[in-house]
């Protein structure tokens, strides 16, 4: 029992240092996604719907978030290390090639959602029209989708600078700008979807257009801290004197970051497949999975923000060449995220009824949600373990591991056992939900074996 503790349980210096990283994500993605929570149910009580729509456009735009977040994360693990290493320059070239990967992303997204977009929401109403009327949904959705594409280089922007800064151990700034947004959001939420204080009724519309104030506020916000603070962030001075990246660097980003990109990009397809092989079912489980979804993001916060503590803590051990301490981190860290999300998954088992009634939904709708969540809720001990470990293994680089660890395994095991079991099968939706988590622990093992072999035990800047 000695030496268990002694590997899994961190002494006050350790929890001060992991909570001075993680705590700042914590309360940016806490207030966010309850945010996020109140804009989901303010939309949900125009009607199904327009939450329907709504959530189907989001989970589209939600591929670009992630191929976003995967382009600058995959140059992001040289940024830590060369901080680590303390090596300005390096931090500088990884973030021009992010710049360049961010604008190819942004504006090819832009192009298919503008040629595209309604072709890929009809792919979600396919299904019975139970609990609403298809074409209004899909109205509601390209209306809402020609709004949104206008935040798309607020988000690309607002990554590279936040994704350099935390990447660099700066994750309070962020947690700032993201607040900031959030309240942003809620406010004109309000004002513009209900028409309030002399502001237009803009239903659907409304929601699109604080989503987008939101994001350029949050912009903004890290684009002047950074220009304000470049004494003490000295790899901000001469940021942009250039921006060519030497083409040796450029390959080496290249190399180890696309396979983070295609994995992130697949990944988020994948969790868009699954979606519409759970709508088969019909629009009451589109409404009651967007239900539980946005709940579960609630609750999921604390092992999201100890991912983002493995990358960043992690990442600068191993970028010093202290690997002793880089697998101690690691070990202590997977440990804490799996043992805290055991207490907040029975929190959020014991109180999955309540949620759903916030929402203006017929009963149907909000037993499935109820049910969704309460799978989601058993399973997030499982989410927790599988998030540390791929952070892990991102954090030295081995992105092409992560690649088939990942997304390879969405495309391969998740996705078909979905479509099978919801077209072929007469199981209750929130059961085939349980059976493709059920599939994970696959991946459970394997992580387990890659996290204790050491592979990911490398330092990719010296």
């Amino acid at each position: 029992m000695k030496k268990i503790k002694e590997k899994f349980i961190g002494d006050k210096a350790f929890y001060k240092m992991l909570f001075s990283v993680a705590l700042p994500i914590m309360i940016q993605n806490g207030i966010t996604n309850f945010v996020s929570l109140l804009d989901n149910i303010m939309v949900g009580r125009l009607g199904t719907e327009q939450m329907s729509g709504v959530a189907i456009v989001n989970q589209l735009i939600f591929i670009y978030y992630l191929c976003i977040f995967g382009g600058l994360s995959g140059a992001g693990i040289f940024t830590a290390q060369y901080f680590g290493n303390k090596d300005d320059e390096g931090i500088r070239h990884t973030f021009r090639y992010k710049f360049w990967l961010g604008l190819v992303i942004s504006i090819i997204t832009i192009t298919i959602f503008l040629n595209f977009g309604e072709n890929l929401i009809q792919l979600y109403l396919n299904g019975s029209s139970d609990g609403g009327d298809l074409a209004a949904t899909l109205l509601y959705g390209k209306n809402y989708l020609l709004v949104i594409l206008i935040m798309l280089p607020a988000v690309w922007i607002g990554q590279l600078y936040t994704s350099t800064l935390r990447e660099c151990g700066e994750t309070f700034i962020p947690m700032i700008s993201g607040v900031v947004a959030v309240f942003v959001n809620l406010l004109f939420n309000y004002l513009l979807i209900y028409g309030k204080f002399g502001f237009p009724r803009l239903g659907v519309v409304g929601a699109a257009v604080a989503t987008v104030l939101s994001r350029y506020v949050e912009m903004t916000i890290v684009i002047v801290w950074a220009y304000k603070h470049r004494d003490s962030h000295t790899y901000f001075k001469g940021i942009f004197r250039t921006l060519k990246v030497p083409l040796k660097l450029a390959g080496r980003f290249f190399v180890t970051g696309m396979p983070l990109l295609i994995n992130e990009g697949l990944w988020s397809v994948g969790i868009a497949m699954l979606t519409q092989a759970y709508s088969i079912r019909g629009l009451n489980v589109v409404a009651g999975q967007n239900i539980a979804s946005t709940i579960n993001n609630i609750f999921n916060i604390v092992f999201i923000a100890q991912g983002d503590a493995v990358a960043i803590i992690v990442g600068q051990y191993l970028g010093s060449g202290d690997m002793d301490k880089a697998r101690d981190t690691d070990n202590k860290i997977i440990a804490f995220s799996v043992l805290s999300s055991i207490a907040i998954g029975v929190i959020m088992f014991a109180t999955s009824p309540l949620f759903p009634m916030l929402y203006n939904t017929n009963a149907q709708a909000k037993l499935i949600a109820t049910h969704f969540i309460m799978v989601e809720a058993i399973v997030l001990p499982k989410d927790a373990f599988l998030h540390t470990s791929y952070f892990t293994i991102r954090a030295g680089g081995n992105t092409w591991i992560t690649f088939l660890f990942d997304s390879v395994f969405m495309m391969v095991v998740s996705v078909p056992v979905a479509y099978i079991f919801s077209k072929f099968t007469a199981l209750d939706a929130a059961l085939v939900f349980a059976v493709v988590h059920a599939f994970d622990i696959i991946k459970c093992i394997i992580g387990y074996i890659l996290v204790k072999k050491g592979v990911w035990m490398n330092n990719i800047v010296k």
